[in-house]
């Protein structure tokens, strides 16, 4: 459709869990936000709003709370209050206690599915949000003053100052932005299932590194597990034509018996893994979170909390009136502001892409003697309370400034805390 625009402050491409976060944020602010997303939250094909799980990080925690979020989330999440980390079929292994860093829990596992819906119903109550889902964006073009976009079905174009690209890792705004993003095939698949086993989860997070791949099973609220199980394409599709009986017994052969005797297994599916990272997460009239900015494996569970931390950042720049005021405008998509995102969130994103790529590298890493100084390092790991307590703050960041929202505090709009 064609014809005059609907002039909006911020347009969000990418209704998923974090796109739908930001747009939550901002509703402090008398900003004009649009949200575009082309799946029904509720449809089967939402790829964020699926049955497999998250970990949120304490820091994570911390940002739904501050968006009076958490108290709809804590009924469906499971505390994570031990992590035991092993080498599958080596001596290498290490522990950690939540009790032991005065923390309730390490972080709550919950699924997407669960996630979403809270989120879902928290933009439906939204006010000063032009919410278009299902809607997909079928054109970005690129202004110096502005950004124009065109949605179906026939809806009016959109106008904005700035566009934020929460449209995951094939991001169509990205392009659009000629932003590049360097992508790295790990040729690897994650095969996930929810399982009931023997012994009901009591809050440990199993981490095994196996020669295919990180192998992961976590407790879940209603006492089964998350079972995010990785391996080579080809061995994920016989897994994945298995028999439940023969799932089953696969399962129960590469994890053991720590939970028991595995029971039922629920819908299983699969998602490629790879690591993709734009080149740079600022463009003219652009900012891209999220996926859009960089795609983790979930080795470490940190790609949804390094994501929100991208758009709690985002938020409280954007909140913020005391830098718009200095520019003597409201220009929501002046360099300046997308500037300072880009320094504030540079520290975090570039040590979280090495920290998680690094892992799989090294415990995929078979050469002689590598094996061996990496079981060395996980005991070493284990009696060392400096770094247990470091890996325990993980999820406030890893390194440069951590956003209001992830320290608890709500946005006011005026307030900044920006360096």
């Amino acid at each position: 459709m064609s014809g005059e625009p609907l002039r909006v402050d911020v347009a969000i491409v990418g209704g998923g869990l974090v796109g739908a976060s930001l747009a939550i944020a901002l509703q402090v602010s008398n900003l004009r936000v649009a949200l575009v997303e082309s799946v029904a939250p509720d449809a089967a094909a939402q790829p964020s709003f699926d049955d497999r799980t998250t970990a949120l990080g304490n820091g994570t925690r911390k940002i739904f709370e501050a968006l009076d979020l958490w108290r709809e989330l804590a009924p469906t999440a499971a505390p994570i209050k031990h992590i035991h980390v092993s080498d599958a079929g080596r001596y290498g292994f290490a522990r950690l206690a939540a009790d032991e860093h005065d923390l309730d829990a390490f972080g709550y596992v919950l699924t997407n599915r669960s996630i979403g819906a809270v989120l879902r119903r928290r933009l439906g109550a939204s006010t000063n949000l032009e919410l278009r889902m299902p809607a997909r964006c079928t054109r970005v073009e690129i202004f110096d003053d502005h950004a124009r976009l065109e949605t179906d079905p026939g809806a009016r174009p959109l106008a904005a100052k700035l566009v934020v690209a929460a449209d995951g890792a094939q991001s169509q705004v990205r392009l659009a932005a000629g932003l590049p993003a360097e992508v790295e095939d790990y040729a690897q698949v994650a095969v996930v299932a929810h399982v009931a086993a023997a012994r009901p989860a009591d809050g440990t997070a199993y981490e095994r590194f196996t020669p295919q791949g990180p192998f992961a099973v976590l407790p879940l609220a209603d006492g089964h597990y998350g079972v995010v199980w990785t391996l080579a394409p080809e061995a994920a599709s016989r897994v994945l034509a298995m028999s439940d009986a023969d799932y089953l017994q696969a399962l129960q052969a590469e994890f053991g018996w720590r939970v028991g005797r595995f029971l039922r297994v629920g819908q299983r599916s699969s998602y490629p893994l790879k690591l993709t990272r734009a080149q740079d997460v600022v463009g003219r009239r652009v900012v891209l979170i999220g996926n859009a900015a960089q795609g983790l494996h979930p080795v470490a569970g940190q790609g949804f909390n390094l994501g929100l931390r991208d758009a709690a950042t985002l938020a409280e720049v954007l909140v913020s009136t005391s830098i718009a005021t200095a520019l003597g405008d409201r220009d929501v998509g002046a360099p300046q502001l997308l500037e300072e995102f880009r320094a504030r969130r540079s520290e975090d994103r570039a040590g979280m892409l090495r920290f998680t790529d690094g892992l799989v590298k090294l415990f995929g890493d078979r050469r002689p003697g590598i094996p061996l100084a990496r079981d060395l390092g996980l005991l070493l790991f284990d009696l060392s309370p400096t770094a247990k307590q470091a890996m325990s703050r993980l999820s406030y960041g890893f390194g440069g400034s951590v956003p209001r929202l992830a320290r608890g505090a709500a946005l006011t709009a005026g307030q900044s805390d920006s360096p």
